[in-house]
């Protein structure tokens, strides 16, 4: 946990001195998560993991701050895996997980930059998710079984292409925890940034998207 603090302590203290000559951008992400799978505590009676691979919405708030070719930025991208579920044993529809990231990201993913180009991002942070999101079947629950929020440390690398404001970005996060439980967490999927202050400062009509 302290290695995580003076990290984070680190990022938030370029944030600050950056910020001193640097763009900002306020803005959201959305997309879908091609797969997601998540693992469950042990607990000797059920399948751990679930996961999903359709209706997985990625939806959430976004800021940056920085220069055209590199920049810092925070995101909470929330998702949803609607019809999620444990192919081992069925315990119950629905995932869900929230995320706390940071990212640096480079060239055209920065986000601040009105000319179009590919880019990369990479990052980390924190990660709370649950399985089982609408309710464990009566026969798991009286054999014991629970569920509930869990919490890992996540990593992220994306590649995009941006313009304007706009990325469009193919990203894979994997989770961990650093205790016995052995938590593992992987999604996998497209999102698209929107810098909504980028945006309303496009002049040029021939550079809008």
């Amino acid at each position: 946990m302290k290695y995580w603090i003076l990290v984070t302590s680190l990022v938030v203290t370029s944030m600050m001195t950056t910020t001193l000559s640097a763009q900002v951008g306020i803005g959201l992400l959305g997309g879908i998560d091609l797969y997601q799978r998540y693992t469950n505590p042990a607990d000797g009676i059920a399948s751990p993991s679930a996961g999903n691979a359709i209706a997985n919405i990625v939806f959430g708030p976004k800021i940056w701050v920085g220069g055209k070719k590199l920049s810092l930025s925070a995101e909470v991208p929330a998702t949803i895996g609607l019809t999620g579920f444990s192919s081992k044993d069925y315990k119950g529809l629905g995932l869900a997980a929230v995320p706390v990231i940071g990212m640096v990201n480079f060239l055209g993913n920065s986000g601040l930059d009105r000319d179009a180009g590919p880019g990369f991002g990479l990052g980390g942070g924190i990660m709370q998710y649950r399985t089982e999101l609408y309710g464990l079947t009566d026969d798991f629950i009286s054999q014991g079984v629970t569920r509930d929020w869990e919490q890992v440390f996540v990593v992220q690398a994306e590649v995009g292409f941006g313009i304007t404001g706009w990325t469009g970005k193919l990203y894979a996060r994997y989770g961990f925890s650093n205790d016995d439980e052995e938590l593992r967490t992987f999604n996998i999927g497209i999102l698209a940034d929107f810098n909504f202050i980028m945006m309303r400062r496009i002049k040029d009509p021939a550079s809008a998207l």
